[in-house]
């Protein structure tokens, strides 16, 4: 499929809409040279026969700090929408497959072609993963025939049935005391017997779970970044007799009812990635980060200070921005050298410096570098990837 599927989205954010056509020239982001259109590549994360389902799609990407926009494709009178261009056909595959496997936008591919009011009607769509060409694209409009099918699916989700033999139809309701609608997030579900994780499923939707050992006995453990880890323990055949867990209509609702950090607390953010050597994030960070700032914003008084940790001691090659405010991307950096400890200042310094740019007023913030002195594991274990990280104190918070 390759188009961002709702049932991929985190919760609220699976409406998507926005944006007039744009003109044929577009410009790299982090450059200002014009590109022509035998040179221009996209990174496609959905293809619309209606202008005003783009825009809203368009719209709803940009909630997560993609720079997305949308243009006519005139060879498939199809509205494209896109989260980069640039002439450099690899830099669009690697940020493609990045995408795919990072981001809810797992249907994402390359086109490379003219967009907009263009007078060349040539261009070819690309698998990222396999290189081959794709012939047809699936359009993520909803025709007005299916509009029963989609009631149907509605209905179905809303009232469950019968989950096959052996497996139950869970529903994880992830909200605050504040918000009871929901809020994004994930449960692990976890053996009761051998005390791992098996399986990961979407907060707030209905999810099937099949048994995955004799006792019956699972762990769910919900960590959504910037709220307390909560962790609720029953058993797959009785979950009615946990309390505060509820069967109704062959449907298990377990609540996660998640409260904010407080002062004195850690959080690691886990999916919050940086390029090797660099102080720059990877597009796949704006998720995490993003839900850092939702949480500055949502209470003033928060004031934080911003961990920086390597894996190992040993100075190297260090690339940070160069201008601007291009926080995801290689585009305009420049390379310098130094130790670890410079690097994992710079990449806390990073994470400041964007909340900043999003109106988070400075003296709210600080930062510490660590360098490799702060390891999880041995900076030789197969985990060691792990050290790599950014953890979030709060220093304040009333």
């Amino acid at each position: 499929m390759y188009h961002f599927s709702k049932s991929h989205m985190k919760n609220k954010l699976f409406i998507f809409a926005a944006s007039c056509v744009m003109l044929a020239n577009f410009t790299v982001f982090g450059s200002d040279k014009p590109l022509d259109d035998n040179q221009s590549n996209y990174v496609v994360i959905g293809a619309f026969a209606i202008q005003k389902n783009a825009t809203r799609y368009m719209l709803e990407a940009k909630k997560l700090n993609f720079k997305a926009e949308s243009s006519i494709n005139p060879n498939r009178n199809l509205y494209y929408v896109y989260v980069m261009h640039t002439e450099d056909k690899r830099i669009a595959v690697d940020e493609a497959n990045k995408i795919r496997k990072f981001t809810p936008f797992s249907g994402t591919w390359v086109y490379t072609g003219p967009l907009g009011n263009a007078s060349i009607s040539q261009g070819a769509d690309m698998n990222p993963v396999t290189s081959q060409s794709i012939a047809n694209i699936e359009i993520a409009d909803v025709p007005a025939a299916d509009s029963k099918k989609v009631e149907e699916v509605r209905e179905k989700t809303a009232h469950p049935g019968e989950a096959e033999e052996g497996s139950k139809n869970f529903l994880f309701k992830i909200f605050t005391p504040q918000d009871q609608v929901g809020i994004p997030g994930d449960v692990d579900v976890i053996d009761g017997e051998k005390s791992r994780k098996v399986a990961s499923f979407k907060g707030n939707q209905n999810v099937v779970i099949k048994r995955i050992n004799k006792s019956g006995n699972i762990s769910l453990i919900c960590e959504v970044f910037g709220y307390h880890k909560m962790q609720r323990d029953l058993n797959f055949d009785k979950p009615g007799e946990t309390e505060g867990i509820l069967v109704e209509n062959g449907q298990t609702i377990v609540p996660f009812e998640l409260t904010r950090l407080r002062k004195g607390d850690i959080a690691v953010m886990y999916n919050v990635y940086f390029y090797k050597d660099a102080a720059i994030m990877r597009p796949e960070s704006k998720y995490e980060v993003s839900n850092l700032l939702q949480m500055m914003k949502e209470n003033p008084r928060y004031r934080i200070r911003i961990h920086g940790h390597t894996n190992g001691k040993a100075p190297g090659k260090l690339i940070s921005m160069a201008g601007g405010k291009n926080f995801f991307s290689l585009n305009d950096t420049k390379s310098g050298f130094g130790s670890a400890k410079k690097l994992s200042a710079e990449r806390a310094g990073l994470i400041r410096a964007f909340l900043i740019s999003e109106g988070v007023d400075e003296k709210r913030l600080e930062t510490k570098a660590w360098g490799g002195k702060r390891p999880i594991h041995d900076k030789l274990s197969p985990h060691a990837q792990d050290n790599v990280r950014v953890e979030v104190e709060i220093l304040e918070d009333k």
